[in-house]
């Protein structure tokens, strides 16, 4: 049995109360598997980014539950582990921009999410090297954020999100800076990185350019959600 990656049930995230509520999110539930990659589509302000932060446990649901790699994590607001190791363990995170650090080198980059998690300097290199080749980008391994195109910064954003082998990669509009081009190359990136690492990918998204690398497509809408249904095409060139 395929244990899955993640298991959002039923969550809802109320603010506020009385005449003063507002339901950000009303009893959404998905499943990813590992080695899956998801689309959450949706227009602004439909919850989207309140699931994400729900499921990356940065901004807990009022109620439901989330289990990730079998662990039951969150009941609630009720926190069954240390969160903010979990997260560091176990999730990896890449936003619209990629909030590289200026004055570090793309190896450093990488480096850093690993060495504050206790890694020695040389075992990080090692893997940062070893991720840069990996996504194509191992020529821009001594570059600094300002020397690299947009797509390029993306890839050393996802290297970065890599470094710890996370479970779960949890992705916020990552293509919204690109253009078509490079935004397809960067969503088939996740496709690889699923597929090929075992992670469970989920990605926000407004762009309905690249759905066709994706396995499985969820939409919300008012806080709601529902899986699309989707006839997934051959992504054997991602």
């Amino acid at each position: 049995m395929t244990t899955l990656a993640i298991e959002a049930e039923s969550l809802t995230k109320i603010y506020g109360s009385g005449n003063t509520e507002v339901v950000a999110m009303r009893d959404a539930s998905m499943q990813v598997s590992k080695g899956e990659v998801v689309a959450l589509l949706g227009p602004s302000g439909s919850g989207k980014s309140t699931f994400l932060t729900a499921v990356g446990l940065i901004n807990p649901p009022t109620s439901g539950r989330i289990t990730i790699g079998g662990q039951l994590v969150l009941d609630g607001p009720t926190a069954h582990t240390n969160l903010r190791s979990f997260r560091r363990r176990n999730l990896g995170f890449i936003f619209q921009k990629s909030n590289l650090i200026p004055f570090l080198s793309a190896t450093e980059n990488i480096q850093i999410a690993m060495q504050l998690s206790g890694q020695t300097a040389r075992a990080s290199r090692r893997r940062a090297m070893e991720l840069l080749d990996y996504l194509g980008v191992a020529d821009r391994a001594s570059n600094f954020p300002s020397m690299l195109s947009g797509g390029q910064q993306q890839r050393i954003a996802v290297a970065r999100a890599l470094a710890n082998h996370p479970s779960v990669i949890l992705a916020d509009e990552p293509t919204a800076a690109l253009d078509g081009h490079r935004g397809r190359q960067v969503m088939e990136l996740f496709a690889k990185v699923a597929h090929e690492q075992g992670a469970g990918v989920i990605v926000v998204t407004h762009d309905h350019r690249a759905l066709d690398v994706f396995d499985t497509i969820y939409e919300m809408e008012d806080g709601n959600m529902h899986q699309q249904k989707h006839e997934k095409q051959d992504a054997s060139h991602a």
